[in-house]
């Protein structure tokens, strides 16, 4: 992408793809999920969503220094690293009140947050100091903890990434290399664990930051040999593709994504190089100027991700309630379409209820609009 400090559509539009296929990835009887990326590779959005989350954390960073100050730019990471916490307590608050409501009504789906829900009732004090410590992290809530974490590192991990990007990177692979041996120190409450090890996961993070920092894919692409890295990652990509359609149908194993094992980096790698030559042909700006109330929701992304999590959450308890488990193509596609729809609802009615909400205020200030 160009190094211009405007908006980028292009990071817009796969924000806000990726969000929609995160939705619908995490109902467990909708159709489109059998054909977005876990379907066909090794990975699947998370590791989209991390990394397009550093190339845009690098992006506000720069735009901000260039337009105040290094320090106003740290600060306000600090302050995105206490909005991150936040989000992660609406989220985990949501996640146990939309499973009493279910559950009162009957609807018994599988990630349901019953074990969290039955802990809180028997011992509310330790069940809520577990959640506000990161020891407890309801269903989908628990990729916000590591956000948070990368938040914090970024006033350290942005100068590195423009002074020194060889040492940082060196770092991050040494970082996650031992991940799976310092995650056993991660914060947990008996029987509970981290989805995602975010001293393993911070590998993505970097490189998303680094390849917004640095010219990485101008240089390599632009090389006489830079046409063998494209052969290789279509390469990896189709025997990625192969090995899940054909040899291993059955999901992998937690631990694999737990801790980003190298299979799934790889082949998220091979991806991502093959598109960035679609987006160096402006196939992705055409996309993106096609289909802008997908970038709407990009724009939206913690406050989609939060309304994201219910959204799936109550369709595909709804929706497994009524097909008893079963695959219901029918249903499976309303399911699907009353998800998208909701997420885009809410992001268009963001903006609206914010100007509502300020005319109120103002009213009952007596302040003239």
């Amino acid at each position: 992408m160009q190094k211009s400090q405007s908006r980028l559509i292009e990071l817009d539009f796969f924000r806000g793809l990726v969000l929609l296929i995160i939705v619908v990835d995490h109902i467990g009887g909708s159709i489109l999920s059998r054909i977005t990326l876990h379907a066909y590779a090794l990975c699947d959005a998370a590791e989209i969503f991390v990394f397009l989350g550093g190339f845009a954390t690098a992006t506000a960073y720069a735009a901000l220094a260039a337009r105040r100050n290094e320090a106003t730019a740290r600060s306000r990471f600090l302050r995105r690293a206490l909005e991150i916490y936040r989000a992660f307590l609406v989220t985990a608050g949501l996640m146990l009140l939309v499973s009493a409501v279910l559950s009162a009504f009957s609807i018994d789906g599988p990630n349901l947050a019953t074990t969290d829900l039955d802990d809180l009732m028997d011992a509310p004090a330790a069940a809520l100091r577990d959640i506000l410590l990161f020891r407890r992290q309801p269903y989908l809530a628990s990729v916000l903890p590591m956000y948070a974490f990368f938040a914090l590192l970024v006033p350290m991990i942005l100068p590195l990434a423009r002074s020194k990007p060889w040492l940082l990177l060196a770092g991050s692979v040494a970082l996650w290399a031992g991940a799976p041996a310092i995650g056993a120190y991660l914060p947990a409450a008996p029987d509970m664990h981290w989805d995602f090890n975010p001293f393993a996961w911070q590998l993505l993070f970097v490189l998303g930051v680094l390849a917004r920092c640095q010219p990485v894919y101008q240089r390599m692409s632009e090389h006489r040999l830079g046409w063998l890295v494209s052969v290789l990652a279509f390469a990896v990509v189709m025997a990625a593709a192969y090995y899940k359609l054909f040899i291993e149908r059955e999901p992998l194993d937690a631990g694999l994504k737990q801790n980003l094992s190298y299979l799934r980096a790889v082949n998220f790698l091979a991806i991502a190089w093959l598109v960035a030559n679609l987006i160096q042909l402006g196939w992705a700006r055409k996309l993106a100027q096609w289909w802008p109330w997908v970038g709407v929701i990009g724009r939206k992304g913690l406050l989609c991700f939060v309304a994201g999590a219910v959204i799936s959450l109550v369709v595909d308890s709804v929706l497994y309630a009524a097909t008893d488990g079963y695959l219901n193509y029918p249903l499976g596609l309303i399911a699907d379409a009353c998800a998208l729809g909701a997420l885009f609802a809410v992001a268009l009615a963001t903006e609206p209820l914010k100007r509502f909400a300020a005319r109120l205020v103002s009213m009952r200030l007596g302040i003239a609009p």
